[in-house]
């Protein structure tokens, strides 16, 4: 907007200036509406359809984009959720186990959101298929435990992957080796929306190709996508017509996301005889979840605040640990029933996540994203369940990964569990420099894990590789300065040290 309009917007009265704001708005929706149609006339026949239905959520998105202004919680109105609308586990889990686990189960379809590409550890491909434990990836896990559930209870409890553009071909190439796994594997397709020119908000696409030049022209909206596109596929109603009634969903790449008997006996048998929609498994921040998002009673519902919704003033308040104790795990239990209803009567309501990116020519570009989590308003008797810390473990960096490696934990039937040789339950803090972000880079560095079952605290920086068999104890702090190498050597233990330089080993 050039200076004069701003001016002139500032000079009128405010319901005049409110008014110049509409024609304003009304004006780039009118453009957006147009480029879009545009982009649609360049879609193959066969994609069409799924492409209107793309850009029609898109615009539904991009039209709230413009209505809402400010941050979107009104922080006065936040409150800590009552006792019991957050349920710790152990009561639930008190409640035992019903006779019929086989028919409990079979009412389940597990959700896998598989969207993320492995980019951020230095790989090429769907987050999914890098390698985590005894050369098992992220979804042969996933797929382990589900046939591990079926075979022992005799069930048909079907995995769905929620694929994004990015991962799709990868993925689909990939199933085939489970043919003869005891899991029916079912994938869906995030949308695919524009991303938009940050000062004209114009989509910068051109044509609906995301190759070439328009490689980054396109994006996933988010996980709260799930919704729409679910609805889209028709799987959400196959699934119902057979008798499914809820859905399990998590990351693909948190280890602990595992089917949980306690949580679905609840669900199925509800206590006090009301059926819950859904279910937030949350658990207790510790000082590196300060920024995660947590659960808050606001205008008598319970409803999921992310740090980009809390305003600037607050967010020291926000990543308090006493005052907001608990932090979203998005492990989710979901009606199916339920979305179905509110996805017809278009009433989920999330609040949209404003990401700016900067593509690779320098182009400033914004996405527009929703939460999974944040729907939880939308739906009736909705509950939080605090849950162990074990139900957590995501792996976004390899210092995640040198932990799920370690001899922390044992890997039975898919599933990590602390191994019980631990003194103590919780997970030692890892900080692993840059030299290790990529993960070919990470297991050049290391000739085997160490053995870490009583580490605290490792920091590692710089030049520095490991021997075999090394055992890390307590805390200790490795720092090779610029220029600098450090090989510990193969059979080295160090407790509580710090060796930084040219090898010299200090007591800590």
């Amino acid at each position: 907007m050039s200076r004069f309009v701003q001016d002139l917007s500032k000079a009128m009265s405010q319901d005049g200036a409110s008014q110049f704001q509409e024609v304003i708005r009304q004006e780039l929706e009118l453009s957006v509406k147009k480029e879009l149609e545009k982009i649609l006339t360049t879609a193959p026949s066969h994609e069409f359809e799924h492409t209107k239905k793309d850009l029609d959520g898109f615009r539904k998105l991009f039209h709230r984009f413009l209505q809402e202004k400010g941050p979107s919680v009104d922080w006065g109105k936040i409150q800590r959720p009552p006792e019991d609308s957050i349920q710790p586990y152990e009561k639930v889990k008190a409640r035992g186990l019903p006779d019929n686990i086989s028919s409990v189960l079979n009412k389940l379809v597990v959700v896998k959101l598989n969207g993320g590409l492995g980019t951020s550890m230095g790989c090429k491909g769907p987050k999914s298929l890098i390698g985590v434990r005894n050369e098992n990836t992220f979804l042969d896990l996933t797929v382990q435990q589900i046939e591990h559930l079926n075979k022992t209870y005799d069930t048909d409890v079907p995995l769905v992957l929620m694929n994004s553009f990015n991962t799709d071909e990868d993925t689909k190439k990939i199933l085939q080796k489970y043919n003869h796994c005891r899991v029916k594997i079912y994938t869906f397709n995030q949308s695919r929306y524009p991303r938009i020119n940050k000062e004209s908000l114009l989509p910068v696409a051109k044509d609906v190709s995301y190759s070439g030049e328009n490689t980054e022209a396109w994006y996933p909206p988010g996980h709260g996508d799930i919704y729409a596109s679910f609805y889209n596929s028709g799987l959400l109603d196959t699934f119902i017509g057979e008798g499914k009634e809820y859905i399990f969903v998590s990351n693909i790449d948190n280890l602990g996301a595992t089917v949980d008997l306690y949580i679905l006996n609840h669900l199925m048998n509800p206590p006090n005889g009301k059926p819950c929609e859904f279910v937030m498994e949350v658990t207790n921040k510790t000082r590196a979840d300060v920024k995660g998002g947590t659960l808050t009673q606001y205008e008598g519902k319970l409803r999921l605040v992310e740090i980009a919704q809390v305003p600037k003033a607050h967010v020291d308040e926000f990543k308090s640990v006493s005052k907001f104790k608990i932090f979203n795990t998005n492990n989710l239990w979901i009606s199916l029933a339920a979305v179905k209803r509110l996805q017809e009567q278009n009433a989920i309501d999330m609040e949209i996540i404003v990401n700016p990116k900067t593509l690779d020519g320098g182009l400033n570009v914004i996405q527009l994203e929703t939460a999974v989590g944040a729907a939880i308003k939308s739906f009736e008797n909705s509950l939080g369940i605090n849950v162990p810390r074990s139900r957590f473990l995501p792996v976004k960096t390899t210092s995640d990964l040198l932990l799920v490696m370690s001899n922390l934990y044992s890997l039975n039937a898919g599933s990590l569990t602390m191994s019980e040789k631990r003194e103590f339950p919780t997970v030692p803090l890892v900080k692993l420099g840059s030299s290790f972000t990529k993960v070919q880079d990470y297991l050049r560095r290391f000739e085997s894990i160490p053995d870490m079952l009583e580490l605290d605290h490792l920091t590692v920086s710089g030049d520095v590789t490991f021997g075999k068999n090394v055992s890390l104890k307590g805390t200790v702090i490795i720092i090779a300065n610029h220029g600098d190498r450090i090989d510990i050597p193969p059979g080295a233990v160090l407790e509580n040290k710090i060796v930084s330089g040219n090898l010299r080993i200090l007591d800590h």
